[in-house]
């Protein structure tokens, strides 16, 4: 096997994995290099007890808060990265999450691009991922240059009803932007319209995650090689600092060097501001790209709250994440700070709820639980996350990572949560049958709940105050690039994973013209 490569790609999930989709086209030698291996397609996929309740395929690492106590990240370390598990909700932030916005906890800066610099990457990202949805329906989304390229995922009938009161009530639900490989109106699916989309593996690769949609495709090609079971521990410069001169790669317990004309970071928000620290040298003693002390810095993942309305009649949706709301992300009557999103997340189940909740549930008997699931509507609130320069990775002589963080916006959060219970009236769900879902199984969400990380690598125009340029690649080194959520100067309240594939693309494509 060749040790020298025209492009190294670290990490395969929204980042790496749609890069190197989009660099493979070129011909040029491409090593993709995955710490992981494939996620195993295995009955247990579906199962809510390992996936939930015993965290088969979460990471084993051990990162550390500011107190020094260590915690148990959810991050998952496989081919596709963190797509393996996410819900396929791929949201394009709307246009003035590109522009400044106060919130009540801080100030979430602008973008070095705006929201029409990122039109047409969102248009090839939503080609490439199969998304679904309906153009005009939510009032806060931006101008389109074509349509979604599939029609949204039809409404099953209790979430219709849902969704026919909140409009009746004068809201402006909308059909969830979903990535499945569903054809609802051909003879032959992928998709099989489970329950089991949103936060478990998908057993018949009908999930439009990155291993499926972006590098299985390529393991054919002859210039593309991938490597699983691969830890990238250093990256190497030459004596000026100006350029990675070696990839350094852990690999069946033998240490392994490569080289690449280009490198792209692309191992998530926390391992590449990891990976850079570690690898601090005497031209660059504070870590690579590291110049401006923004590397790890500005750490943010979302003020999430998983919440269960009861419903009087009963709710047998299977597949419930068609629906969205964002009549509140800007702010509601009365209040001056922006709220974030409303959509739906996967149905509840009784194993789930006796794994979250084991102790409230212990004498439950399983009809209880069983009927309780069987009445439950559940939503997603997402809440913007100011980036606070404090709230930051680092690494200790060890090279492990800690995160020091504190939750912002709560005030925000809080009031969006008031907002949902008012608006259920609409829904047939009364305000006081909702309750608190413990989605993270009793972890320290602030810091153990990561799914959503970005801003550690923040780019922009002034070196001073960012670490990476407007194309991604690090201010002080020459062929070095960060290509995953890292780069985002602030997180907007919708899902992230859209924009880092579109990012990607974007980034790709520039890559293309440079290397030609």
């Amino acid at each position: 096997m060749a040790d020298r490569y025209d492009v190294i790609i670290v990490g395969t999930g929204a980042g790496g994995g749609t890069l190197a989709y989009t660099l493979a086209q070129s011909g040029k030698r491409i090593l993709l290099l995955e710490r992981g291996d494939f996620l195993p397609r295995e009955l247990a996929n579906w199962d809510p007890k390992p996936v939930f309740v015993e965290g088969r395929y979460i990471s084993r690492d051990t990162w550390y808060d500011s107190d020094g106590k260590g915690f148990q990240p959810q991050v998952h370390y496989f081919v596709g990265g963190a797509t393996k598990l996410y819900g396929a909700a791929l949201y394009r932030l709307r246009p003035q999450d590109f522009g400044e916005i106060k919130h009540a906890d801080g100030l979430s800066p602008a973008w070095p691009l705006s929201y029409d610099d990122f039109e047409p990457w969102y248009t090839k990202a939503e080609r490439l991922y199969q998304v679904h949805g309906n153009a005009g329906e939510d009032p806060t989304e931006g101008h389109r240059s074509e349509p979604y390229p599939w029609p949204a995922v039809s409404h099953e009938g209790r979430i219709q009803q849902i969704s026919d009161g909140l409009a009746k009530g004068g809201y402006h639900p909308f059909h969830a932007p979903c990535g499945i490989l569903l054809d609802e109106a051909g003879p032959m699916s992928a998709c099989i319209r489970c329950a089991t989309c949103d936060g478990y593996p998908c057993l018949v690769h009908a999930k439009a995650d990155a291993d499926v949609i972006a590098v299985r495709p390529l393991l054919g090609q002859p210039n593309v090689t991938l490597l699983t079971g691969a830890e990238v521990q250093r990256l190497e410069t030459d004596p000026s600092g100006r350029s990675i001169t070696g990839v350094v790669v852990s690999r069946d317990g033998n240490r392994e060097v490569y080289q690449g004309d280009i490198v792209a970071v692309c191992a998530g928000a926390a391992n590449s501001a990891k990976l850079l620290l570690n690898s601090a040298n005497d031209a660059h003693p504070h870590g690579l790209a590291n110049g401006s002390d923004q590397v790890g810095r500005n750490y943010m993942f979302h003020n999430c709250k998983a919440v269960v309305a009861l419903s009087k009649e009963k709710n047998d949706t299977v597949f419930q994440k068609t629906l969205g709301m964002n009549d509140f992300y800007f702010g509601a009557e009365d209040y001056e700070w922006a709220l974030g999103n409303i959509q739906m997340i996967g149905k509840s189940n009784a194993e789930a709820m006796r794994g979250e909740k084991p102790k409230a549930t212990m004498i439950s008997p399983e009809w209880t639980l069983s009927d309780v699931a069987a009445h439950a509507v559940d939503f997603w609130l997402t809440t913007e996350d100011v980036p606070l320069p404090e709230n930051r990775v680092t690494t200790d002589s060890d090279g492990n990572v800690h995160l020091a963080y504190k939750m912002t916006n709560n005030a925000e959060a809080d009031r969006l949560y008031g907002e949902l219970k008012k608006i259920l009236n609409h829904t047939g769900m009364a305000e006081h049958h909702v309750l608190g879902k413990n989605f993270y199984m009793g972890m320290s969400i602030p810091v153990a709940g990561c799914a959503h990380q970005a801003g550690t690598c923040r780019f922009g125009a002034d070196p001073a105050t960012s670490a990476l340029d407007v194309n991604c690649k690090a201010h002080e080194l020459d062929n070095l690039y960060v290509v995953d959520t890292s780069f985002f100067p602030s997180i907007g309240a919708v899902n992230p994973a859209l924009t880092a594939m579109a990012n990607a693309i974007r980034v790709g494509e520039h890559l293309l013209t440079k290397m030609a």
